[in-house]
């Protein structure tokens, strides 16, 4: 995007970023403009936008279209179902260079439970890639169980009486996982890290995963908290079963002893990411790219707010004067107390 910056604010975007942030009550704002095509909209300014707190428009202290270096914690599900964890295998050397030479990523894989395999280091280092290339070796540490009786017996997940994917293979319908998945704690996780890495760098957790959870320790709000606190975005690849035809209507069935399929989008909306559900491995490597491409080049907006005592959820509201045009931002932020 080419670069932008509010009129009245003297210096670079970086360093005015830099010193507004000493000030607890300043909140940044990420913001990704679409056109209707999906496509990004590059070359708006300050003018175009405007940003409600509580309802109440708030005055713009900062503004820049600059890429932003990221800060990625990448998320691997090693539980989902064998056919889906082949193909993610076939797609992982993508990732690697889907990030920028000014990027730093750490890697964490979770099933059962949660382990952080790489720590944050250059994206362009060989230790990443071999960190990537391990992540393949693993073994499933969730293995899927069969159902042979209830619900999903036999004939796998249906709507209405059809198959949710008639043309997947039988074996990845009958096989389903209860087995604990704790997305959750593998979020939270993620983002504990990424609440101390640099202010001034774009902190994303960028979440590849088939979209269960199950018997985390840390609920979705727990969670939700911790990355709205500390302005984290999800960005997210759904695959397997998260990219089937009428997902979004299966997953709103809740099955005892199967978790929840629908919270991976929970996180991405409310913290003003993007998700991208694919079946194919090739449209897996293009969403890598995309994805992270739309994390460093968002418009970021700044003002700041009376810092006060409590820590109670604001909504925020970003609005774009051209139309036909959608912004996707985060709903709202817990702040951070005063400093003493």
């Amino acid at each position: 995007m080419p670069p932008g910056g509010a009129p009245d604010v003297p210096g670079s975007a970086r360093d005015q970023l830099f010193t507004l942030q000493k000030n607890v009550s300043f909140v940044q704002v990420p913001v990704t403009v679409k056109d209707t095509q999906g496509h990004l909209v590059e070359g708006l300014s300050v003018k175009d936008f405007s940003v409600y707190e509580d309802g109440v428009q708030q005055r713009l202290k900062y503004f820049t279209s600059d890429p932003f270096p990221l800060s990625a914690a990448v998320v691997i599900d090693m539980g989902m179902p064998e056919t889906a964890l082949r193909k993610l295998d076939s797609t992982l050397s993508a990732l690697v260079g889907a990030f920028g030479q000014f990027d730093e990523v750490g890697v964490y894989i979770y099933g059962t439970t949660v382990t952080k395999t790489q720590d944050f280091t250059a994206a362009a280092s060989d230790q990443l890639a071999r960190s990537i290339a391990r992540v393949k070796r693993r073994k499933n540490v969730a293995a899927p169980v069969p159902v042979v009786n209830g619900p999903l017996a036999s004939s796998g997940p249906s709507v209405n009486g059809h198959p949710i994917d008639p043309g997947a293979p039988r074996s990845d319908m009958e096989m389903y996982h209860n087995e604990a998945r704790v997305m959750n704690d593998a979020i939270l996780a993620a983002a504990l890290d990424l609440a101390q890495r640099p202010r001034d760098r774009r902190r994303i957790i960028f979440v590849i995963s088939d979209g269960r959870e199950y018997r985390s320790d840390a609920n979705f709000e727990e969670v939700k908290k911790v990355l709205l606190t500390n302005q984290i975005q999800v960005f997210a690849v759904g695959v397997g079963a998260a990219a089937m035809p009428a997902y979004k209507t299966a997953n709103k069935i809740r099955i005892p002893g199967f978790g929840y399929a629908d919270i991976l989008p929970k996180y991405v909306n409310a913290t003003g990411g993007q998700l991208y559900a694919e079946l194919s491995s090739d449209a897996i490597e293009q969403a890598y790219s995309r994805l992270t491409s739309e994390a460093r080049n968002q418009y970021t907006l700044g003002y700041t707010t009376p810092a006060t005592p409590s820590s109670a959820y604001r909504s925020i509201e970003v609005r774009v004067d051209q139309p036909g045009l959608r912004v996707v931002a985060r709903d709202g932020y817990y702040p951070l107390p005063p400093a003493r």
